[in-house]
Order: C-alpha cells, then structure tokens, then sequence
C-alpha cells in the first residue's frame, strides 16, 4: 500500500535531515581541526618522553544556532600542558551559541519595521526550542550599539586603495519621525586596482542635496581617497554636481546608469508602446560599439519623436553622459553600464516601505544598511575582465571596448 506523505511531514524531515547533515559536518570539522592540532605538536614531550598536546575526551554538549536551527554539539577537547599555551577551537569558539547567519538577520528584520522584541518573537518561527538563545530584546539592543561604534569606526578609517570605478546611488526609505519626511541612504561602493568590490561609504541624506553628497565625498577626499577614472550613477543625484565642485574629481569621467535612464523614458510614454521602447533602449545599452548605439537612438527617435518628444528629450539630455562605457574595456561594460551592484546588495530588503513600518530613525537605518552591505561585501567577486585594469593603470586607450593600439589613428583621435 502505497504511503501518503503530506507536505508538512515532508518539509519537517527535510528540515530534520538538513540539521542533521549540518551538525555532522560541524562535527566532522572539530575533529579534523583538534587531529591537525595533535599532529602539529607530536614531537612536544616532556622530560619522561610523553606527549605534551593529546586528546582529552569531549566537553559538554551545547546548542549553537546556526541558519538552519539549534544543532547539539559536544566539542572535543584537547590537553595542552605546554607552559603559556592552551587550545582554542577556531571551528567552535569558546562561548559560541549563534553563528554569524543569525547576526546577519537582525539587521534584515529590523529595517522591514520590527521592534527588538519582535525580532527575538520572529527568529524563534526559524529556529526549534529555544533557537533564538542568547537573542533578547536586551541582546539585540546591545548589538545595535556594537554595530553603531562599527559604523563610525568605518566612518572614520583611513582610506589607502586607489579606486578606478565608484558607484554612487541613493535608496530611499521611510522613517518614522512623526511626519512624511523621506530620508535617502546615500551610498558608494568602489572597485581597486585589482578588481574587489569594496564599500567606500554610507550616510543618511537627502537624495537631490548637493551638499549631502557634497559633504560625504569631501570627507573621503580629506581620509586619503584619489580620484576614479570614471563614476557610474543616476543623472537626478545631487551627486555630480557635488562632483564637479571638487577639485581633485575634475578629471573623474561621469557615467550615467542605464537601468535609471530606461526607467525614466519609459515613463514618459504610454504603456502601448513601451515594449517597443524598451527594446531600443536596450539594444542601445548592449550595443558592441558606439556607431551601434547611436543607430538604434536614431531609431527610436524616428519612431517615437512626434509623439512623444518628451521621452526623446530625456533620453537626449544625456546622452553624452550615457555612452563613456565605450571607452573602457569590454569586459568592464556589464559592471559599469548601471549601478547594478548597489540595487542588488539591497535586493533582499524591501526599503522602499510605508512609514509605519520605517526603521526609527535616519541613523539607524544608516547603521543597519552598513551592516547588510558588510554582509553582502563577503560575497562581492571581482569585476570580469579585472585583468585589463592594470592598461588602465598605464594610460592605455581602448575604444568600443577594445585596446587602442599607439600609433595608430584610433589612438591618435582618442588621444586628441
């Protein structure tokens, strides 16, 4: 007779057989770790000839809340009678109770509108028991003060990397300050000389004040920051004009984001004939060459020019600012098109939210954005083609995305 599983009892034992799988691989990890530990200090004896570092059976079992739930874990123990000396887990560090997953969820739920009780209520529907362990709204608390001296040491911390691409964008997000009032998150995340992604800044503002972005990247320049080659971000911000008042970002190409300009024409036009407009707006932003591009802009002003001169205005406007990407290598294009990397770090939180369910205050949601860039800053990959940075470096000239040649009269015009 064949058995019927429900859906619940199906998902109950994949979560069971998940935690399993998971405490068997921490256990697995804490031996090898103490294993490798012993061998490295056979040799260590003492004046009878016994070994100085050998096993000494296992500690107390204690839960550790990791993403997937609480997971019992009895840790085994080393005797080190090496004078000064004392064996410390780096897998299980003493006095671990939560991984760091559970940390890096606070943030998330914090700026989605919950209190720090609620937080603690909403972590125990993830994790079985008492997987919200060591979790109170006093705890919580206390981690928000930790992460705000984290912030401001970031906000203090000397800047040494040479940067070569900056995006710059603002994310909006209601607080709850008794009024409609919009604070904008203004943020940069820049990449070196060897490709990394790197979170640069982040600061509460108002997203069309010259002098918010204005006072953030004087405050970079005055920590050791050097001028980009080229900054990628949306044409509304107060960004570039704050941009063009500092001397030392006179020679930093601007860059205007792709995915904003596509948005901001499309809204100008009904939605009948946005499909057709889209697609020429994005055979002009993939175009392999300038003279491609500037073909499929004829285009869509041909099609929609009478109608709609306003979408055609918009895109005209900056045009100019649209295209430098060309002027970069290739590989570059699909990193430097848009402002992709800082839309997506915040994907997984919704910001954009009613005020009711705002996150308190403007610095706090400065300080808990910080935290979700951190954690999205671990994941970061270098840009694709990080490589051809180092021609970039040497004042080497590429044009639609390819290496200029000295000499020739690519590289004679591109320098002229």
């Amino acid at each position: 007779m064949l058995k019927v599983v429900t859906n619940d009892l199906l998902e109950f034992n994949l979560e069971d057989l998940i935690r399993s799988g998971v405490r068997d691989l921490l256990a697995s990890a804490l031996e090898a770790e103490v294993s490798e530990y012993i061998e490295k200090f056979k040799n260590s004896v003492d004046e009878k000839g016994h070994r100085q570092v050998v096993r000494n059976g296992y500690g107390k079992s204690r839960k550790v809340t990791t993403s997937v739930g609480s997971v019992s874990v009895r840790a085994p123990r080393v005797d080190d009678k090496r004078e000064g000396e004392k064996f410390l887990s780096r897998v299980l560090p003493p006095y671990l109770r939560k991984s760091a997953k559970v940390e890096s969820l606070i943030p998330v739920l914090y700026l989605r509108g919950l209190s720090t009780g609620k937080i603690c209520e909403t972590l125990k529907e993830y994790f079985e028991g008492d997987g919200s362990m060591g979790l109170s709204p006093a705890t919580v608390s206390k981690l928000l003060k930790s992460w705000e001296k984290d912030f401001e040491q970031f906000k203090r911390r000397e800047i040494t990397k040479k940067y070569i691409y900056l995006w710059a964008d603002g994310v909006n997000v209601k607080v709850r300050l008794g009024d409609d009032k919009k604070v904008c998150l203004l943020v940069i995340i820049g990449v070196t000389e060897s490709g990394e992604k790197e979170l640069l800044a982040v600061e509460d503002g108002w997203r069309e004040s010259k002098e918010s972005w204005g006072s953030m990247m004087r405050d970079l320049v005055g920590r050791g920051l050097r001028a980009p080659m080229l900054a990628i971000g949306d044409g509304a911000l107060g960004f570039w004009s704050a941009l063009r008042d500092i001397e030392e970002f006179e020679k930093t190409n601007e860059q205007r984001c792709w995915v904003h300009k596509i948005a901001n024409v499309l809204n100008k036009l009904p939605k009948r004939v946005q499909p057709e407009a889209k697609r020429l707006l994005h055979e002009m932003m993939m175009a392999p060459d300038k003279v491609s591009a500037e073909s499929a802009k004829k285009n869509f002003m041909e099609t929609f020019g009478e109608k709609y001169e306003k979408a055609v205005k918009c895109l005209e406007k900056d045009w100019e600012k649209l295209t430098p990407f060309f002027n970069y290598p290739a590989l570059h294009w699909p990193s430097i098109r848009t402002t992709n990397p800082i839309e997506s770090a915040f994907a997984t939180v919704k910001l954009r939210t009613k005020s009711t369910k705002g996150s308190g205050s403007p610095k706090m949601a400065a300080i808990l954005a910080f935290k979700l860039l951190q954690e999205a800053e671990k994941k970061w990959r270098k840009i694709k083609g990080h490589e051809e940075i180092k021609n970039l470096m040497k004042g080497i000239e590429y044009k639609d995305g390819v290496m200029v040649a000295k000499g020739s009269a690519d590289h004679e015009a591109a320098a002229g």
